[in-house]
């Protein structure tokens, strides 16, 4: 088993691993980051600013968590992109439960930076993906 206390580089799959994800979530300043990938499963860390959301968006194929690491926030979710009618303030520890096909987005609404940890199943994103602001994000 690999034991790492974080340096916030690297995607640490898909090798049994251990981390502190809370300190990880914290260290990362980076909109996204694979931090570790498997060949079902995946977890992302995200760094958002006052008033930033992640983007309205629905993965068709793909289960998500997503946890609330630091801060506060706003989370929509629903069946259509222009209704999203479950709707719920987030805040440190708490986590949305998305299945696939639901469009969902969350906002930052605190004063400071809000980190988040996200795991989908089966993998979202390419393996070592790093974004570092919403806009590099949006054109990848």
């Amino acid at each position: 088993m690999y034991n790492y206390y974080g340096n916030g580089y690297g995607d640490f799959g898909p090798y049994p691993y251990a981390a502190h994800i809370g300190y990880e979530a914290w260290q990362n300043e980076n909109f996204r980051r694979a931090f570790w990938t498997g060949e079902q499963l995946q977890m992302t860390l995200m760094s958002l600013m006052p008033g930033e959301d992640i983007g309205v968006e629905m993965h068709s194929e793909t289960d998500q968590i997503i946890r609330v690491e630091q801060g506060q926030a706003f989370a929509w979710m629903g069946r259509d992109r222009n209704r999203q009618d479950n709707q719920i303030h987030l805040f440190e520890g708490n986590a949305l439960f998305i299945p696939a096909g639901t469009w969902h987005n969350v906002m930052n609404t605190g004063t400071g930076m809000l980190k988040l940890s996200s795991i989908y199943a089966p993998v979202q994103h390419e393996r070592g993906t790093l974004q570092r602001t919403r806009k590099e994000a949006e054109y990848l």
